[in-house]
């Protein structure tokens, strides 16, 4: 009998998991692999005091796959997404109960030499369009999650300063824990860990800062977050070509960049602008994206180009740039954005869309 993936998740959908719910439920299954009868997955904690308490239910795991017919050998490993978090001091401080001031903006520090490495993260890859409004954040969202989907190790931080948009897309929205008011601890939701500013103001409140205030937002973020062990970080960039662009590539080693377009003129004419950018930066474009592509009604099946079509194709082409793929324009997409779960998380056509993406990053190395 042929092993199917439906099948091992329902045998692991029927494991309690300590503090409710079970390992598919609360999204801890990565990198599931069937080979022949051979079964291999990776159970990922958010963070070693759960991934303790975790232990016993491994051999469950392993135990209940391992009865599936079909199965010759199970392989399950425990892991921790984060890191550990750190004791409390031997001596109680005044006013122990409340959580450490972090304070969010200043002045960057200087940094001497070029671009430096971020501690535990393999790649970074910007994600940046030339003007607002072509989907650049549902985009940034989506592909994290597909790639967390793959089994990578994926983080996603929001550097859209003054209009953060991932902590509504990604459906999480607290304040990050600061043990010493200068360490900071992401958050983490369906398999991505995240770091947004948005996270940390009150989102009712303009952010009326001037470009050094940015700028030391961005190194914050970047330098002060326990990231953890990542195989990639998607930096979902504001519209433009501004400060926090060129802070980023100036003070991190960035991988490369995505450049995000819709297909109509107007667009593409600032896309150009973002590719000129990065070529400006020394950052290699690793592709473009054609997003709302095509629109398919859902009642007649009629295929409509509202934005046209082909026209980052075209423009990819020209450049000599990897052209990445299209994503299409479909009303689940907004749906699920405001809903907090990405529409990468479930089936469907644009999902498909984005899976297909994830493998192809994933298959050039840069996933």
């Amino acid at each position: 009998m042929t092993v199917s993936r439906e099948g091992i998740l329902d045998s692991l959908k029927a494991l309690e998991a300590p503090g409710g719910g079970d390992l598919v439920s609360r999204d801890l299954i990565r990198a599931l692999s069937i080979d022949g009868g051979a079964v291999s997955f990776v159970i990922e904690a958010p963070d070693a005091e759960t991934a303790r308490a975790l232990a016993p239910l491994r051999d469950a795991a392993e135990r209940a796959v391992a009865a599936l017919d079909g199965v010759d050998k199970v392989s399950a490993v425990l892991t921790a997404h984060g890191p550990a978090a750190k004791a409390p001091p031997a001596t109680p401080q005044p006013g122990a109960g409340a959580p450490p001031s972090l304070k969010i903006g200043g002045h960057p520090t200087p940094q001497r030499g070029g671009p430096e490495r971020i501690a535990g993260i393999d790649r970074i890859i910007a994600i940046g369009s030339g003007k607002g409004g072509v989907g650049k954040s549902t985009v940034s969202s989506n592909l994290a999650v597909a790639l967390a989907k793959e089994g990578r190790r994926v983080g996603l931080l929001d550097a859209d300063i003054y209009g953060p948009s991932q902590p509504k897309m990604m459906g999480i929205n607290k304040r990050p824990g600061s043990p010493d008011g200068k360490t900071i601890i992401p958050l983490h939701a369906h398999g991505v860990t995240l770091m947004s500013i948005g996270f940390m103001l009150d989102p009712a409140k303009a952010v009326v800062w001037r470009g050094p205030m940015l700028m030391g937002a961005l190194q914050q973020m970047l330098t002060q977050v326990e990231w953890g062990e990542l195989d990639v970080l998607l930096v979902d960039l504001p519209p433009g070509t501004g400060d926090v662009q060129l802070t980023l590539c100036q003070r991190a080693q960035v991988t490369g960049a995505i450049v995000v377009s819709t297909p109509q003129d107007v667009a593409l004419l600032d896309a150009r602008k973002a590719i000129d950018m990065f070529a400006t930066l020394k950052t290699p474009v690793l592709g473009l994206i054609e997003n709302m592509s095509t629109y398919v009604c859902p009642n007649c099946g009629h295929e409509e180009h509202l934005f046209g079509h082909g026209g980052v194709r075209a423009e990819a082409e020209a450049l000599g740039a990897p052209f990445l793929g299209e994503i299409p324009l479909s009303l689940d997409v907004r749906v699920a954005g405001d809903s907090g779960t990405p529409v990468a998380l479930g089936d469907g056509p644009v999902a498909e869309a984005y899976g297909h993406l994830a493998r192809r990053l994933i298959g050039g190395g840069m996933g």
